[in-house]
């Protein structure tokens, strides 16, 4: 592993060569924060395969064609293509390098169906945001903070379906390499990891990040607890006998167990958290999220970091309610309260 932690805001990390066969492009990202994805190319006979594909901007395909030309390939020696998950920074630019290339993209089935449901109306994702914020418990005067004028003009483009579902445990089809894919759910509800066995490298999305943590989102159509779900599916990863982590953004890192082990204890802490704020009279997610802690002071965030913020509240609210911890009341919006001693 030769890669070293990079300061956030340094500008992109070189094309690399990781292993015989196996290199890691960086593609940049059009938000503010994260400055890029890693897209991973397994070399073969046949042509090239990728793990995770970039944004849809020209920006990130130019970064992708680039990147493949260093390890000697054109778009068009695409052969398959293999999402993580299908959020747009890992899933975005899979349509069009697949109408370049002809190669197939894979995507496991709870993610695919998400595809399948995805507004192309802004005002409806406009409306549902705003739904589950109310039922949250927002007051009236932050939900303005979220306004239509934010989400881009006009219809939102339609996410191309996958050609291959990938179950957990599946080996996709690419030739000389013993790819598995390892489902864990929680970031999303189809999040996928690949292990390499041979080289004992674990691909791991957004699933283990090596500075930061993934944001857990509760939306109940989607997941019932899905941060229940994102830390058994810590236990799975650590079952490999991983030798180093490529992660999809930040740099790969060594020391797996290490990391899972601190991710466990930074939920641990949010878990300690909420009951801290249910406990002298906290009823709402949105009041209970307002009482943790975030990057940066409660005031200062909107707009979709605040809605990311409520719903990772919820994420944990509804986790401490499967450990008998707390409990939710119907109404209008839900309350809380914490049931344990």
């Amino acid at each position: 592993m030769t890669a070293v932690a990079r300061r956030p805001g340094v500008g992109l990390p070189p094309v690399e060569q990781l292993r015989p066969g196996l290199w890691s492009i960086p593609v940049p990202l059009p938000t503010s924060g994260l400055s890029h994805v890693f897209v991973y190319l397994f070399e073969t006979d046949h042509g090239a395969y990728v793990i995770d594909s970039g944004w849809d901007t020209d920006a990130a395909y130019a970064a992708v064609e680039a990147g493949l030309a260093t390890a000697g390939y054109a778009v068009t020696d695409l052969r398959g293509i293999m999402p993580t998950h299908m959020h747009p920074d890992h899933y975005g630019l899979a349509g069009r390098l697949r109408e370049a290339s002809g190669a197939w993209i894979a995507l496991h089935p709870a993610d695919a169906a998400l595809l399948r449901d995805h507004p192309t109306d802004p005002m409806e994702l406009f409306q549902a945001v705003n739904e589950g914020m109310v039922r949250a418990g927002a007051p009236a005067d932050a939900l303005r903070d979220f306004t239509v004028d934010m989400l881009p003009p006009g219809p939102l483009p339609a996410l191309p379906q996958p050609d291959i579902l990938l179950e957990d445990g599946d080996r996709p089809d690419v030739p000389g390499w013993d790819l598995r894919a390892v489902w864990t759910p929680g970031h999303s509800p189809g999040h996928l990891c690949f292990w390499e066995p041979a080289n004992r490298l674990l691909l791991s999305g957004d699933h283990v990040l090596p500075r930061i943590t993934p944001n857990i989102p509760f939306e109940a159509r989607v997941a019932d607890d899905p941060l229940g779900d994102y830390l058994r599916s810590l236990d799975k990863v650590d079952a490999l006998p991983a030798e180093g982590t490529l992660p999809a953004h930040e740099y790969r890192f060594e020391g797996l167990s290490s990391r899972l082990a601190e991710l466990r204890l930074h939920h641990e802490h949010r878990f300690a958290e909420v009951i801290a704020a249910l406990r002298p009279g906290a009823t709402t997610a949105w009041e209970v999220a307002r009482l943790m802690t975030w990057s940066r002071p409660w005031e200062e965030i909107g707009g979709f970091m605040k809605r990311s913020a409520v719903s990772e509240a919820l994420a944990h609210l509804r986790a401490l309610e499967r450990r008998g911890l707390v409990h939710e009341r119907p109404g209008d919006p839900p309350t809380w309260r914490f049931t344990g001693s």
